[in-house]
C-alpha cells in the first residue's frame, strides 16, 4: 500500500487527557463490520462524541474551536491499550489525524499505527504535561530528524528506524518488500541461497 509520505507535519493539536483510552474507546467494536481504511473517522471515539440518541456532543474536546482541522492528536498516557485493532489507527487517518503524541502508548497500536502510516510520538512526561495543558497549540513534527518543536522547545522522540523509512517513503511493508522487486529477482537469478 502507498500512503502519502511522512516528512514534516505542521498544525494545532487537539488534547484529550485522558489516561488509558484503549482501543475499543478509539473506535467501538459495533463499527467494526467493514475492512475497508475509509469511512471509520465517522465513529472515532463515538461513545464521547455523540449521546445516546446519536447527537454531537458540542463539548466533546474534537467539537472544540481549537480542534478543529488539527492533524495531531496529544492523547493521555497508555493510549492504545486494549485489543489488537487496525480499525484505531484507520479511524484516526480517516478523522484527518495523521500524528499522535503521549508519554506511553501501546506497543500492538504502535505497530499497528506504524504500519499503516500513522506516526505515534513518545515524549517525556515533562513535555507531555505541557502539551496535555495546551489545546490549539502549534506543534511542528520532523521525521528526517525525529524532532518536535513548539513555542521555543524542541525535543526527540524514538521511532523504529524501518518503520521511519516506510514513512518516509511513503509506503507499508508490503510495498516496501515489492519496490524491492528487481533486487530480489538479480539476487535469485545469480543463484540466491544455493550459493
Amino acid at each position: 500500500m502507498t500512503m502519502e509520505p511522512f516528512r514534516r507535519l505542521d498544525s494545532r493539536i487537539a488534547v484529550l487527557a485522558r489516561p488509558d483510552i484503549d482501543t475499543d474507546q478509539i473506535i467501538p467494536a459495533r463499527y467494526l463490520k467493514g475492512t475497508t481504511r475509509t469511512g471509520l473517522g465517522r465513529w472515532l471515539f463515538a461513545g464521547w462524541r455523540y449521546d445516546e440518541q446519536g447527537h454531537p456532543r458540542t463539548d466533546f474536546v474534537l467539537a472544540r474551536p481549537e480542534a478543529l482541522g488539527a492533524q495531531v492528536l496529544v492523547a493521555g498516557a497508555n493510549f492504545g491499550c486494549g485489543s489488537s485493532r487496525e480499525h484505531a489507527p484507520w479511524a484516526l487517518l480517516d478523522y484527518g489525524f495523521r500524528a499522535v503524541i503521549s508519554s506511553s502508548i501501546a506497543d500492538i497500536f504502535r505497530a499497528n499505527a506504524l504500519k499503516n502510516g500513522l506516526l505515534p510520538v513518545i515524549v517525556d512526561t515533562a513535555t507531555h504535561e505541557v502539551l496535555l495543558a495546551s489545546p490549539g497549540m502549534r506543534v511542528s513534527i520532523d521525521l528526517e530528524s525525529c524532532s518536535l518543536a513548539f513555542d521555543d522547545a524542541q525535543v526527540s522522540f524514538p521511532i523504529d528506524p524501518f518503520a521511519r523509512r516506510c514513512l518516509l517513503e511513503g509506503v507499508d511493508e508490503l510495498g516496501f518488500l515489492l519496490a524491492q522487486d528487481d533486487a530480489i529477482a538479480a539476487y535469485e537469478k545469480e543463484g540466491g541461497c544455493a550459493r
